[in-house]
């Protein structure tokens, strides 16, 4: 039987086994001090001020909209080459997501469409860092302070990667990760959001836990149990069970990310001037986290993606794609949005494909992946 490699997947190993047993044992499996040690963690390694957990990284991406101060009626200015959690959590609150198209090699959003699209409406530029590769942050704070709107990072792919020398995380006024287990680290699920503002912080925890809050209260305190639900928040809240494993993965995450960058490094290398597909390119500003590695196919074979796809899964590749465009979602088209609002975007979904690479891949896995691919296009 063939092996199968799939394009990504978690790397647990026994000190990730007793992190999680140590909580089982423990006198908490939710609230307790295992959510705190992770937040801490996070926010040191990002280098951030405050970190704040969630039950998923859609969770946290509906609280940063919502602690940013975002709602009814405003105006997002983001990439449509990302999962449809990026847009669906800002439609929760009442924004309107403006999409504006990528570049046609990295995925990430064209700045020199970004700034003409901001309206009057608009409050913010959410940057998505596609396949771990960092959006071009400083173009995108000179938009944001140009025009006065909030800078909020979907990171979702790029712990671990950095931008002109410093980690993803503590760079603009919200920084959002997942913790799903094709992610650079894994909490099974889970997402986390980064800030610099106390206010924002404060206003995360809460939206976090229904908007409730044991501090600064509006009415009187009846006493030592007393609590009050300030705003309309959800139970977003990560257990002690997923932070223990969160902080254990969180130790080896810059271990992985070189693992990632070395399988990386290798097929450039295999693949390089080869004649069905191109590669994902670093620009000088980054270090990419290589969540993903996404080859995109050339004319000639753009229009053969649906044999190459299933003549892969046929040959053990796990390859997937990444990502429909999310305005051609049957949901978003009935909101009024139409194909061809981003032509490069949509020429982009046609000819990538995501191959395997994830930290646990052996050189000779690594030797597989590419002669497969090769036999693949050989016999088409």
């Amino acid at each position: 039987m063939t092996d199968f490699f799939p394009y990504s997947r978690q790397a647990i190993d026994e000190e990730d086994i007793a992190a999680v047993v140590s909580v089982l044992k423990s006198d908490y499996l939710t609230q307790g001090p295992a959510v705190e040690a992770f937040e801490k963690a996070l926010s040191e390694y990002a280098g951030a001020c405050y970190a704040v957990v969630f039950s998923s990284g859609t969770a946290a991406l509906h609280a940063a909209y919502f602690a940013a101060g975002l709602g009814q009626a405003d105006e997002m200015i983001t990439s449509p080459i990302t999962f449809a959690a990026t847009s669906n959590a800002a439609l929760m609150l009442g924004i309107k997501p403006v999409f504006v198209d990528v570049e046609g090699d990295t995925g990430n959003i064209d700045l020199g469409l970004a700034g003409p699209a901001v309206k009057p409406k608009t409050k913010a530029v959410v940057p998505v860092h596609y396949a771990g590769h960092p959006a071009d942050m400083d173009g995108i704070r000179d938009i944001a302070r140009k025009h006065g709107l909030i800078v909020i990072e979907d990171a979702c792919h790029a712990i671990g990667a950095q931008y002109s020398g410093r980690k993803i995380g503590g760079l603009s006024d919200i920084t959002v990760f997942s913790f799903h287990p094709v992610k650079p680290i894994t909490t099974g699920e889970g997402g986390a959001a980064l800030t610099n503002d106390r206010g924002i912080y404060r206003r995360l925890k809460q939206f976090r836990t229904h908007g409730i809050t044991r501090e600064d209260f509006v009415n009187e305190s009846h006493g030592d149990w007393y609590y009050e639900m300030q705003f309309l928040g959800n139970n977003y809240r990560m257990t002690d069970i997923q932070a223990a494993l969160g902080t254990s993965q969180l130790k080896k995450l810059d271990a992985f990310t070189r693992r990632r960058r070395y399988i990386a490094e290798r097929y450039s290398l295999a693949f390089k001037d080869n004649p069905y597909f191109d590669l994902p390119p670093e620009r000088g500003y980054a270090y990419s986290s290589y969540h993903l590695y996404p080859v995109r196919l050339k004319d000639g074979y753009k229009d053969k993606r649906r044999a190459i796809f299933t003549q892969m899964r046929k040959a053990g590749l796990g390859v997937q794609v990444h990502y429909i465009p999310v305005y051609l979602q049957p949901y978003y088209q009935k909101l009024g949005y139409e194909r061809g609002l981003c032509p490069i975007a949509e020429d982009f979904y046609q000819r990538e494909i995501s191959i395997p690479i994830y930290p646990a891949m052996g050189d000779g896995e690594i030797n597989s992946v590419v002669t497969r691919i090769f036999e693949v296009f050989k016999h088409l």
